[in-house]
Order: structure tokens, then C-alpha cells, then sequence
């Protein structure tokens, strides 16, 4: 049993007067590859442990308290909005929660243990992360957290509370703070999250703990009365790892399962439209300017407000050209496989590995050593000013420092560079480009899109478009049905719905969904989709189709005894008419010549 003593006092056998489970910031509802595995199956099954094991016979009921986060961001939460974990959290028994950043919302409430012990909770936030959620209530006035803390607790006493309990979700040093700027004791117990680390300590009479992340460690808490007269308590805390020796609950299994097929189905839907081949072979993101990097960075400068990108190439992972025709949300995912979020910096001055920018323009010759590469570089119109500090948008990888980028290097991990939107903030790439192509359907037209949202992405939309236009959807009627598997069809004879049409239209869609039906995730997973097993199963053969195509190629290219570094450029986009589809606008990324290349290029390495 991977359990370990965090800290305890008291006489331990005695029966405690209060028995509480902790956890916060948990994102993805399967086990991992490294210790501790986490996953929720494992996870339920320590709950369960905690709640019903005989060993605490005859004790209080377990009160479990979460401290948020876990809706956003993961793979998972990209597809279903956070759905998935509704059925997650209830099946914990989760009592109260404060929800997070990624949640959105604070309270109050008294909780009575089974043995009739009133609890006083209250859910506290930082003032940093309100600057970071796209919509927030009309006339939000925010309180410092001590402040609230002081004018609350004293109301749950006079309701009767015996403990009080703070559950945030704020960074270690503002639970530490609200320990420090309340007065001694006031709070018996903070339970924090937005930290994705383990940690507990005592400050002026309060303990400060956080629970671990992502379903892989809890906290067992037993209370007891010191029996001294006051009003104190003995703690006894223990940390638990979800380690694989721990047997996956059936039960929860069962839900994981679904929901990671659930998952799968949803990862096969349109996402958007591209009237453009988007370039996102290795050989061109890590040795040039390709017009999905110029689209991707542009787009998260202008959803940040930033003055630049800088976006690592290794971040673009297709290794294909996506030709005309729809994108799939799995295609999306694949090619931005990575989970750390977007970030934003004060920074000074420009160097790394071979990027992709946005709003930078410069000239570099492969053949000078390290270091002077770099002949030139701008920022807008003008020479980039070292002693000018400029808004970077970036990835939180590269904030880290990694891959060569060790001048992007993050204050809170030591190096020169201000966090504006902290990585724990920031939203997937992924994310970022599925809430654009949603926003190109709805925008203006679904009832459900606040005014806050609706102004930002039509910022979004007039800046992004200037450079990179869009299609209009046709208008009147509806667009032919896009005929995307054939040979699926045709070898499991399903009756097709749609109406006829000539053979050079069937061509020209190749590998694009069935598009009639909205984009919109929260749709009945009964929309018009013909015959989805048959979809499925051919968009298995699409891919293994051009799977084979790339591979002949690459062989007619060796053979031809043509430099394999030197792929041919992507076609320009089809003519408009061709490409219009009346369920939403296509985009068409493109080439500004972003990056000057002089000497010969250099050859990327496997």
C-alpha cells in the first residue's frame, strides 16, 4: 500500500470525531504510464477503501472535499467540454467543492458530519486567475481571500460551526498568506489546489495542505478534539498514492471505459473546413515558414492580445499536408498532441531553436555556426529593441525552458522572464483551435454565446482574417451531402440518403465528413450521420490508404534520386465555389514570407 504519514498528533486510539478525503485538480479519467498511475478506476477504489472498509467500522462517515479544477484542460475536456467528469465526481462522492479556475465559482455552506459535528466550509480563490476566464458575472466585486475569510468565519460560527475548513484553489504562497494575514487559528484547515504538487505545513495555528493532481494522490484526514478545553483540533494526515498494485474498481472501470469510447467517437467529427492544403510536414515547419504554423501562432497572438509568437516547430506534429476539405477534431489533436497550455511573457529578446512566429519577421542562414544564425529580426515593422520588453505568447514547454528555448525560462522556475497568463491558466492549442472553428459556425447566430465571448472572438476573427481569409458558407438550401466513404459504403451496401451527384464532385471530397449536421458537440449523438459504423471503419481505411500513398512516394522519390529533404510545395488553394459548404466558413492559411532563408537549407535530422 503506497500510504505515507504527512503528519499526525494526537492520540491515534481513540476514534476520531471527523474522517475527510481530499483531492483537487484531476483531468484525465485513465491511468498513466509512470507512478503513480492514477486513473479513476484506482482512485475510486481508495475512496471506497476509506469510506467503507471495515477497519473503520463504527467511525464517522467520510466527508470528501475537492479543490477544483476538473473540467478543463485535458483531451478529454477539448471534446466534451468537461462533460465527462460530471459522472466522475458524483460517483466519488464528492461533498463539496471549491471549483477552480478551469469551474468558476466560490461559496458557503455548513456541512454536518454523520455524528452530528457542524463543519464550516468556505471556497476561496486568488485575485490572479480572474484576469484568465473569457466570461465572468456582470459587476463581480473580488475580495482579498483573508479579507472574505475573516468576515465569513465568524458567521459559520455563530451558525454552530465546530471546525472550519477552507477549501481554495490558489498557488501555495496565497494559501500560505491567507494563514499568515488571518488571525491565529481562525482557520483550522486549508485544503488548496491549482498547485499540481503534494505538499502540507503548518502556519500560524492553520495547516495548509494540497492533495497531489490528476486522480493519482488523496488525502486521508482524521480530526479529533484536543479534549483541552478550547476549541482546537489534532490532525492526522495521510497521503495516499494511486500506485498499480491498487485493483481497479469494477464499477468505475466500467464508466472509464465508455467514456474513453464515447471519446473516440467524438474525436471522428467535422471540426472545420480548410479551402487551403495546410502544410504541417516536419519538413517544412522545422526548416521554414509554413502557412499552418503562420495560422496557428497567428491565432494565439490575437486570442491573448500579445505582440508576438514564438512557437517551437516540434510543436506541429502532422508530418502531413492536410488537403482541402474538412478537418476532423482528430486531426487536430494529432497534430498538437501536446498537453501543456498556451502562455504569455514579458520578454526582451528572441533566440532558440528554429521557430514558428507570428507578428516576427526575420533572415537566417543555416550554414553560420550557432548563435549567428540570425541575420535580422523584427517585431512588427521594426527591429526588434532589446531594451523593450514585448507580450511573448508561447507554449508552456517553452517557458519551461526546454528544447533550447532556455531564454524563455519562466520566473517560477528561476530564469528573467514575467508570467502574464501562467501555464496552470493557459488553454491547449488543441483547445484554442477548436473553440476558433466552433466560433466560425456560431458566432452571431447560437443564443447560448455570451456577449463576452461574441466581442472577443469577433476581435479575433477581424485581426486573424487579415491575413489569413476566410470562405463564406454558401447560401439557400443545403449543400450536397460530401460523399467521404465510398468504399465502406458501398462494401456494406448502406443506403445512402443523399442525392446523386457526378463522379468529379465525389472526388474532389475526398477524406471530408458528413457534414449536414452541427458542429456542436452538445447535439444528440443521433444527428443526421449515415451509418456511423460504416464510418468509422472506412475512416480506419482512409488512413491506412494514405498510409500506403505516402509510403509509394517516398519510394518513387528515392528511386527518382531526388533530395528527400526537398518535397514538392503544397498546391494553392481550389477555386472558391469549389470548396463553399453551407455548415460553416473554410479557412485558407497562407504564406506572408514570415521567414527569409539565405545559403543553403539545412537538412533536419532524424
Amino acid at each position: 500500500m503506497s500510504e505515507s504519514i504527512t503528519f499526525s498528533e494526537g492520540d491515534l486510539k481513540t476514534p476520531p470525531e471527523l474522517r475527510l478525503l481530499h483531492y483537487n485538480d484531476v483531468y484525465h479519467v485513465e491511468a498513466g504510464s509512470a507512478e503513480p498511475v492514477g486513473g479513476i478506476a484506482r482512485f475510486q477504489t481508495v475512496c471506497k477503501q476509506y469510506r467503507d472498509d471495515a477497519a473503520f467500522s463504527g467511525q464517522p462517515g467520510l466527508l470528501t472535499l475537492f479543490s477544483g479544477d476538473a473540467f478543463n484542460p485535458s483531451l478529454e475536456s477539448s471534446v466534451t467540454k468537461g462533460s465527462h467528469m460530471v459522472p466522475v465526481l458524483n460517483k466519488l462522492s464528492t461533498d463539496v467543492a471549491c471549483v477552480g479556475n478551469h469551474d468558476l465559482d466560490f461559496g458557503t455552506l455548513i456541512l454536518n458530519a454523520s455524528n452530528g459535528i457542524k463543519v464550516g466550509v468556505i471556497g476561496l480563490v486568488e485575485r490572479e486567475w480572474l484576469a484568465t476566464i473569457n466570461a465572468l458575472p456582470p459587476n463581480l466585486i473580488y475580495k482579498s481571500a483573508s479579507a472574505t475569510a475573516i468576515e465569513l468565519v465568524p458567521q459559520l460560527r455563530k451558525q454552530g460551526a465546530e471546525i472550519i475548513i477552507a477549501v481554495t484553489h490558489q498557488r501555495e504562497p496565497n494559501d500560505n498568506k491567507l494563514a499568515e494575514k488571518t488571525p491565529a487559528g481562525l482557520i483550522d484547515l486549508i485544503l488548496g489546489g491549482h498547485d499540481h504538487f503534494y505538499a502540507h505545513k503548518t502556519l500560524n495555528g492553520t495547516h495548509v495542505l494540497r492533495s497531489g493532481t490528476d486522480f493519482r494522490q488523496l488525502s486521508y484526514i482524521e480530526a479529533r478534539k484536543k479534549g483541552d478545553g478550547s476549541s482546537k483540533w489534532h490532525f492526522h494526515i495521510v497521503r495516499r498514492d494511486i500506485t498499480k498494485d491498487v485493483d481497479p474498481d469494477p464499477e468505475m472501470t466500467e464508466l472509464s471505459n465508455k467514456l474513453s469510447s464515447a471519446l473516440a467517437t467524438k474525436l471522428d467529427k467535422p471540426l472545420g473546413y480548410t479551402a487551403a492544403p495546410l502544410d504541417a510536414r516536419f519538413t517544412t515547419v522545422r526548416l521554414k515558414e509554413s502557412n499552418y504554423g503562420n495560422f496557428v501562432c497567428d491565432l494565439m497572438r490575437h486570442h491573448y492580445g500579445g505582440d508576438c509568437t514564438l512557437m517551437a516547430a516540434g510543436t506541429i506534429r502532422g508530418d502531413q499536408i492536410y488537403p482541402p476539405g474538412v478537418l476532423r477534431v482528430k486531426d487536430i489533436m494529432t497534430c498538437f498532441p501536446f498537453e501543456d497550455p498556451c502562455i504569455v511573457i514579458k520578454y526582451p529578446a528572441l533566440e532558440g531553436r528554429f521557430p514558428q512566429v507570428s507578428n516576427i519577421a526575420f533572415e537566417f542562414d543555416p550554414n553560420k555556426p550557432s548563435g549567428k544564425r540570425i541575420l535580422w529580426a523584427n517585431v512588427g515593422d521594426a527591429p526588434i529593441d532589446h531594451h523593450q520588453k514585448y507580450t511573448l505568447v508561447t507554449r508552456g514547454y517553452m517557458g519551461r525552458g526546454k528544447d533550447g528555448f532556455g531564454s524563455l525560462l519562466v520566473q517560477s522556475e528561476g530564469g528573467e522572464a514575467e508570467e502574464i497568463v501562467h501555464e496552470e491558466n493557459g488553454i491547449l492549442i488543441s483547445m484554442l483551435m477548436r473553440q476558433y472553428f466552433m466560433s466560425l459556425k456560431i458566432l452571431g447566430q447560437w443564443k447560448h454565446w455570451s456577449k463576452s465571448l461574441n466581442r472577443h472572438w469577433n476581435g479575433v476573427h477581424k485581426d486573424l482574417h487579415e491575413s489569413h481569409p476566410v470562405l463564406e458558407p454558401k447560401e439557400g438550401g443545403r449543400t450536397e451531402r460530401i460523399k467521404a466513404f465510398p468504399l465502406a459504403q458501398r462494401r456494406k451496401k448502406v443506403p445512402s440518403r443523399s442525392h446523386k451527384r457526378t463522379h468529379s464532385e465525389a472526388n474532389n471530397a475526398e477524406r471530408t465528413a458528413n457534414v449536414e449536421h452541427t458542429l456542436d458537440d452538445s447535439e444528440s449523438e443521433d444527428s443526421e450521420v449515415d451509418h456511423p459504423e460504416a464510418l468509422s471503419e472506412d475512416i480506419k481505411l482512409n488512413e491506412y490508404e494514405l498510409k500506403l500513398v505516402r509510403k509509394v512516394v517516398r519510394k518513387w522519390w528515392r528511386l527518382a534520386g531526388l533530395d528527400p529533404t526537398r518535397h514538392p510545395a503544397c498546391v494553392d488553394s481550389k477555386g472558391e465555389e469549389e470548396l463553399k459548404v453551407d455548415w460553416t466558413k473554410a479557412i485558407a492559411p497562407r504564406l506572408e514570407g514570415r521567414i527569409k532563408i539565405v545559403g543553403q537549407e539545412a537538412v533536419v535530422k532524424s
